[in-house]
């Protein structure tokens, strides 16, 4: 073993063998898209797999999810804020204050003496 690689064996790198596979990949993905009817286009400069035909599809999907999750997340807010309102409700017939309410409990009782 040399300083900066001096005196170390020459080894060859081979990488024909990915590459032979990243091809039968490409091959196989371009033979099931055209079985399955959508239309591919294969750029072989840079490997990169096109596949315009699903892209409406793709985003008409996202679109629905996002709407989906939108929806999810207010009705998950109406009901934390039904929750807050019934809280409030216990506390109240109970004789707590809530830490929001900012007055001072006229009962005597505190929770935290």
């Amino acid at each position: 073993m040399g300083l900066f690689g001096f005196g170390r064996k020459k080894e060859i790198l081979d990488l024909t063998e990915d590459y032979r596979k990243k091809q039968e990949r490409i091959k196989e993905l371009q033979e099931e898209n055209s079985e399955s009817g959508i239309s591919s286009s294969m750029d072989s400069s840079s490997g990169v797999l096109d596949l315009s035909g699903n892209v409406d599809e793709k985003r008409k999907r996202l679109a629905k999810r996002l709407i989906d999750m939108t929806n999810k997340i207010e009705d998950l807010n109406n009901q934390i804020y039904h929750l807050q309102q019934r809280l409030e409700v216990l506390e109240k017939k109970s004789g707590i204050i809530s830490s929001n309410a900012g007055s001072a409990n006229t009962s005597g009782f505190s929770m935290f003496n």
